[in-house]
């Protein structure tokens, strides 16, 4: 029986349609093995990036723009996890795996938006670190409050205008036959190829704005530590070079990390691409946001005193006596 979705003359049908996500596998004793994994990850996920988001705010040292940045990555990731893991926890533990259309694309647009939104917030961090390292005499005047608010506003903007017009496009597209979805949410790929009608618009518009929206601040990011390393290299002290270097090490390894994972789901053609990509997913969608809570703070004895404050209850006290 053929069903369509997204025709004018259908929508009644397209809202009382629905996806089935059957995730990574249909062995029950898989699943179970799943669901404890990626609960573990997500309450992982969830913890660190909450205590990154209160140890940056109660301590008045860490309101810098580095650190301010890091909130917003923090709150990010977190807002991205609980997008896609909930409902793959229910699925794995539930016989009904259901997603109805609105549900779906509803959960593509938030991914779209947060994977845009920590792509530019990684982007501004590089800036940050440019000036603080090459630019030291003038960084307090550059990075100015005004201009964190400024940045971190047209990131916020950019990222929900762009996930907007991509799942809007969505909608245009007719999905008939099996409504099967192995994977562990909707994406974009998988939509796509599940599609039975021309989606060479979507197919255009993905490629000339990806490269706008990803490339763009990729390459910014490859200039700016091209420029840190050389002024690194300059700095005659060893201990001026390591400490040169501890700044933007947290930083470079999360963005290694995300566009590494990223880069090996999104750079092939889709006529390629696989459902079996499911571990390359897993890493950018999951491992990602759980690790960078504790790259950040790893090496980092400003976020160790934050952490200890709270830990001890210090930063509650204060905002008790104040």
């Amino acid at each position: 029986m053929l069903q369509t979705f997204g025709e004018m003359d259908g929508d009644n049908q397209t809202r009382g349609s629905e996806f089935l996500l059957v995730g990574l596998s249909e062995n029950p004793e898989h699943q179970q093995i799943l669901f404890w994994m990626f609960l573990s990850m997500y309450l992982v996920t969830v913890v660190g990036n909450v205590l990154i988001i209160l140890a940056i705010s109660s301590d008045p040292h860490l309101h810098t723009p580095m650190y301010i940045f890091l909130v917003n990555l923090s709150f990010t990731d977190l807002f991205f996890v609980t997008n896609t893991i909930p409902k793959m926890l229910v699925n794995l533990q539930s016989q009904n795996k259901a997603i109805s259309y609105a549900g779906c694309l509803t959960q593509l647009y938030f991914l779209i938006s947060l994977v845009t939104l920590d792509n530019l917030i990684l982007a501004t961090m590089a800036y940050d670190r440019y000036m603080a390292i090459c630019r030291p005499l003038h960084y307090t005047t550059v990075m100015s409050p005004g201009l964190c608010v400024l940045l971190l506003t047209f990131c916020w903007v950019l990222s929900v205008l762009y996930g907007l017009i991509l799942t809007l496009l969505m909608t245009k597209v007719t999905f008939c036959g099996s409504q099967k979805i192995h994977y562990i949410f909707c994406e974009m790929y998988v939509l796509l190829r599940l599609a039975c009608s021309n989606t060479q618009v979507n197919h255009t518009v993905l490629i000339a704005t990806g490269c706008f929206i990803f490339l763009t601040p990729c390459g910014f990011m490859i200039v700016s530590y091209a420029r840190i390393v050389r002024a690194i290299l300059q700095i005659i002290s060893v201990t001026g070079k390591y400490k040169a270097f501890s700044t933007c090490a947290s930083h470079l390894a999360v963005v290694s990390l995300f566009y590494g994972t990223l880069g090996m789901v999104y750079l092939q053609p889709l006529h390629t691409y696989s459902m079996k990509d499911s571990v390359a997913t897993v890493m950018y969608a999951v491992v990602t946001p759980m690790m960078n809570p504790f790259i950040y703070s790893l090496r980092n004895k400003d976020m160790h005193g934050a952490l200890r404050k709270l830990f001890q209850g210090k930063a509650f006290q204060r905002f008790t006596k104040g």
